[in-house]
């Protein structure tokens, strides 16, 4: 049913872009090229519906019938499907139910930290407050 009002689809598209393509313009006089209108009407004067239109305005109508039951189809048949996001499972990427492990830092040991680009530059923590201090090492 899907592929069978695709294809109607694909066809009323054409059809109607051959159709408007195929119209003359509604100031296509040499009145018109210069901002004259044949009346005093709104939008020009209005003669006698062509074929043209007519084709324009049944194309039109099949183009917005076969839109909507695309798309009722389409979401009818992909009905639990799941996004690109929930597809993507990446290795190294923590998932909200495993949170990434943070190291934590012993107070007074030795840390180093890399800026970009440059050598790792030696780092030491102060102790906390209210924690015995490290003893420090006793040089002979």
């Amino acid at each position: 049913m899907y592929i069978l009002a695709l294809v109607v689809h694909t066809i009323v598209c054409i059809f109607l872009i051959i159709v408007v393509l195929l119209q003359s313009g509604k100031a296509a006089d040499l009145a018109g090229a210069f901002g004259g209108m044949g009346s005093q009407t709104a939008f020009g004067p209005r003669g006698s519906a062509t074929l043209l239109s007519k084709a324009t305005t049944v194309s039109a109508v099949l183009f917005m019938i076969t839109s909507l039951s695309l798309s009722i189809l389409a979401t009818r048949s992909g009905g639990g499907g799941s996004t690109v996001l929930q597809d993507t499972t990446r290795k190294g990427v923590p998932t909200k139910s495993q949170p990434a492990p943070t190291p934590v830092p012993v107070p007074g040991a030795p840390m180093s930290v890399t800026p970009e680009g440059g050598k790792p530059v030696p780092l030491q923590l102060p102790p906390q407050q209210g924690s015995p201090a490290p003893a420090s090492p006793v040089k002979k």
